[in-house]
């Protein structure tokens, strides 16, 4: 399946020019599947893998295990230790990425054409015999250890721990992924091989490439790239159970500034109503500095330097999530002003003259997006993960246009309830 579409490319050398691609749809021989955009004027592939799953897979006990797993994948295969692994990459112009989050794995990879070979067969090492050895694993965990300890001082990361803990129960959501200092120092190898096994598995992977490479190039090189990997991995967790009380919780700390998260039920992805609780969100408290809430927060009354909401849809979740900063003495009122704002809004709805804004703003922002090869590589394996179809780059500033006043204020009643927007705040607020 082919689609064209209007997107930038930005070559290696820094020239941006606009092109009709195309996206194709692609099955290697050994039926993995892929979206490639050929762009061959210059010998360059940007390649994007994600497994899902991520740190939602650690096992009861195991919390920060595919986390680990994931820093350790760089640090040597074979007969090569970390520094001999980073030598071979950058001596072939390469560049390789690991990172986990509570749903995916990621992996990203940028090679030449001429050495493409060579870098897939380190990657294709790093990804399925990664050595995983004593001195790189004791290393890293004090990477990590030291991150976990970071965060115990920075109010940010306390109220996402809080709030998480709060919100979602006993589902893996409700704890970081990162793992803590407790269940990091009691990860041993064995734990970090299960995390790889469970976690990387050809069932759950999503791919993209785009550059200087055929979709039967492609092909070859996925089948190449994975194979050894598992056929599947561990099971994923169910849907998490929300816990919105409506309230305002405190968590005492020392510090001037006080931190709050806020959120109530979101909306899944694939709602029939999703784009205009998107729009929504950018006339609440989206980007920029024309949304409600940041005129009257900070625009009005001068009491954050910023605010913002986002519309959250996990894949077991989904919130619709805000975060502020303001002074111990002012951030009372901020909340007030929230709440008011959400109410108003819940009742009243929006004017044409802030749908129409805010679909400039988001219809014109959306092609920035595509500025490069590894940009477009990410947003095309991201659209495969949300299920949405090639066509999507084609159309999307077409649903975002067609979102009426009349159905944008429906979904305002439906989807905002000021009863369940709840708080959580950390710092030294007064009047809380």
């Amino acid at each position: 399946m082919k689609k064209l579409l209007a997107i930038f490319l930005l070559a290696v050398s820094g020239v941006q020019a606009a092109a009709a691609v195309e996206i194709q749809d692609v099955t290697s021989p050994g039926g993995i599947k892929a979206w490639l955009v050929e762009e061959h004027s210059i010998p360059f592939v940007s390649l994007e893998l994600r497994f899902k799953g991520g740190g939602n897979l650690d096992l009861d006990g195991k919390r920060g295990a595919t986390n680990l797993m994931t820093g350790l994948l760089e640090e040597g295969t074979g007969d090569l230790d970390s520094r001999a692994f980073a030598k071979a990459r950058d001596s072939l112009a390469a560049s390789f990425g690991f990172d986990v989050g509570a749903d995916t794995v990621s992996v990203s990879a940028r090679f030449l054409t001429e050495t493409q070979d060579q870098a897939m067969g380190l990657l294709h090492q790093a990804l399925v015999a990664p050595n995983f050895d004593e001195a790189s694993l004791e290393r890293v965990r004090q990477q990590v250890l030291t991150g976990i300890r970071s965060s115990q001082t920075d109010p940010n990361d306390i109220a996402g721990r809080e709030f998480a803990l709060q919100v979602y129960g006993d589902h893996p959501y409700a704890t970081p992924y990162e793992g803590t200092a407790e269940s990091v120092t009691a990860l041993t190898r064995d734990d970090i091989v299960t995390a790889h096994k469970n976690a990387l598995a050809l069932d759950r992977v999503y791919v993209s490439a785009v550059g200087d490479i055929t979709a039967e190039q492609l092909g070859t090189l996925l089948d190449k790239l994975l194979a050894g990997l598992p056929e599947t991995g561990a099971p994923a967790p169910g849907p998490a159970t929300l816990t919105f009380d409506g309230k305002t919780t405190v968590k005492p700390f020392e510090t001037p500034q006080s931190v709050a998260l806020f959120a109530q039920p979101g909306m899944e992805r694939d709602d029939p109503d999703y784009f205009a609780a998107y729009i929504l969100n950018q006339i609440l408290g989206g980007s920029g500095f024309d949304s409600r809430l940041m005129t009257e927060v900070r625009e009005k009354r001068g009491l954050t330097y910023g605010i913002g909401t986002y519309l959250i849809p996990r894949d077991y979740a989904e919130l619709w999530l805000g975060q502020v900063a303001s002074a111990n003495d002012k951030v009372a009122d901020a909340i007030s002003v929230v709440r008011d704002e959400w109410s108003k809004l819940a009742k009243d709805g929006v004017t044409q003259e802030e749908l129409d804004q805010a679909k400039t703003y988001l219809t014109g922002a959306y092609p920035l997006r595509f500025d490069s090869n590894a940009a477009i590589a990410d947003i095309l394996v991201g659209m495969q993960m949300d299920d949405l179809p090639i066509s999507y780059v084609e159309t999307r500033n077409d649903n975002v246009n067609a979102v009426t006043l009349e159905q944008i204020n429906r979904v305002a009643a439906e989807l905002l309830k000021p009863d369940e927007l709840t708080f959580m705040v950390v710092g030294q607020p007064a009047g809380l």
